[in-house]
């Protein structure tokens, strides 16, 4: 678990971490430099879960043997599928990621969500509906590791 009191934005004890696949930590289907060290490194600290369309195909292959529950979705009904898994997994103890339209809802649901702003963009939706925006994955997830770096940008 990540725990962290920022001030005017509350105690964060986050136990799972949900993330996209295409856009967040792969680009043009292939895992981004840095990210599976990165999650070798927070898998002891909280539950990594990836949901994901998987556009390109490729998420099973990328991911396999690193440490992260997968779930691939069915086309249609996306955003809404991302939003009831944060919810399953208990909102209120998720950090969210991602970066496409279809993550806003997700994004908007989780206690601590992040937007990162990757090669491939970030859907305004997502930004608008994200607590940070990151400028990619690897802050993203450095925050996470460095769960302090969140007060300067969160507090009051």
């Amino acid at each position: 678990m990540i725990e962290i009191d920022i001030p005017g934005f509350g105690a964060l004890r986050l136990r799972c971490c949900v993330m996209d696949f295409n856009g967040t930590l792969a680009c043009d289907g292939v895992l981004i430099d840095g990210v599976a060290d990165r999650l070798h490194a927070l898998a002891p600290r909280i539950g990594l879960h990836v949901i994901t369309a998987d556009t390109m195909g490729t998420a099973r292959a990328a991911l396999s043997g690193l440490p992260v529950g997968l779930h691939i979705l069915a086309a249609g009904g996306q955003a809404q599928a991302k939003r009831r898994a944060v919810e399953a997994l208990g909102a209120d103890e998720v950090v969210a990621i991602g970066n496409g339209r279809n993550d806003a809802a997700m994004l908007g649901h989780a206690r601590l969500s992040i937007a990162v702003q990757g090669v491939e963009g970030c859907a305004v939706e997502a930004l608008q509906a994200a607590h940070i925006v990151a400028r990619d994955i690897r802050d993203a997830m450095d925050l996470l590791l460095t769960p302090r770096r969140a007060i300067a940008t969160l507090r009051d």
